[in-house]
């Protein structure tokens, strides 16, 4: 019968011994792997890495949310919030703050810039966790400036006790003007159109209508006022308009005056109109825009009124000339 080959003790404990190690090595990594599980490290976030203001006003301000977020399985104790750039502050997040998981924490950081140009800074979160860092971005821009047209809203002759309404036009450049009040300074002028506070944006226009409703017969002048955040902070459109009695042999008559000059021998692009009642001034522009006839009807006077006018040649870069010579009309009464 054949034998049986034998095996050394040694190499049967060594067997063993392995054995013995592989399995202590395979529960260690099982229970590392629950450790991991069950640990995670403090993990917090921020809903944005960077913040860009675009462009804000000077003197004025703008601000945006910040959210920090707690992603992780213990508790963040947020110590402080630490700024850094011209112009830059947050606020609502005064001493520390704790964060349980799963919770968030909402803030904002604000740009107000005192001066024009670009500004760059950041948010620095320090906290139990590691540290998070949002930049910053915004420039500051200079006041812009509000325009009205026509600066001279002429309603003519019109019947005591009815109504005309014209539209005046509002304008913004180099930034927006936000306009806070606006109103007229007579009852027989009322504005309408508009619902403040109105912002304009820079190189848009907004409409406002003026209404004239004369109370009595004669000449009725008034002032449509709009104050804003401009540069030029307060402006005016003057109201111009005459009453007159309506129906019967007594009626007022209506009066205008009719105005005529020799063309300029220069190359022009029309000419302005200017009134005043005083001779030599001061005067002020009747026709919204250029005028390309050398004739002009004035429907907007007063009986019994003295009227001095004056005209200005006005070429195609908008240059004035000098004023014409003075012209004198008298508006007879009635």
């Amino acid at each position: 019968m054949r034998n049986l080959p034998r095996f050394s003790s040694k190499v049967l404990l060594l067997t063993a011994a392995a054995g013995l190690f592989f399995g202590t090595q395979a529960l260690a990594a099982q229970q590392k792997t629950s450790f991991f599980r069950w640990y995670q490290p403090s993990s917090l976030r921020a809903s944005s890495s960077s913040l860009n203001f675009s462009s804000v006003q000077d003197g004025s301000s703008k601000q945006i949310p910040l959210t920090l977020s707690n992603t992780g399985r213990t508790s963040i104790t947020i110590f402080s919030a630490k700024v850094s750039g011209t112009g830059f502050s947050v606020s609502g997040i005064n001493g520390s703050v704790t964060l349980n998981a799963g919770h968030s924490y909402t803030f904002q950081v604000v740009f107000a810039p005192k001066i024009s140009g670009s500004s760059s800074g950041s948010v620095a979160v320090i906290s139990s966790a590691p540290q998070v860092t949002i930049g910053l971005s915004g420039t500051g821009v200079g006041a812009g400036t509000l325009a009205v047209t026509p600066g001279i809203m002429y309603f003519g002759s019109l019947a005591v006790g009815t109504t005309k309404s014209l539209i005046g036009t509002l304008s913004a450049s180099g930034s927006s003007v936000v306009i806070s009040s606006a109103g007229t300074n007579s009852a027989e002028y009322t504005m309408s159109g508009i619902k403040l506070p109105l912002t304009i944006a820079a190189g848009k226009t907004a409409s406002v209508t003026l209404t004239f409703k004369p109370q009595s017969s004669g000449a009725a002048s008034g002032t449509a006022s709009f104050t804003s955040n401009a540069s030029n902070p307060s402006i005016t459109e003057t109201l111009s308009g005459t009453g007159v009695s309506s129906g019967g042999s007594g009626s007022t008559p209506s009066h205008s005056v009719s105005l005529t000059w020799k063309a300029s021998t220069s190359s022009v692009a029309g000419y302005n109109v200017y009134r005043g009642t005083k001779s030599g001034g001061p005067y002020a522009k009747l026709n919204s825009s250029v005028d390309t006839a050398t004739l002009y009807t004035d429907n907007a006077v007063g009986t019994g009124t003295t009227y001095y006018y004056v005209t200005k040649a006005v070429n195609s870069a908008g240059t004035e000339s000098a004023a014409s010579n003075e012209v004198k009309a008298i508006v007879p009464t009635p």
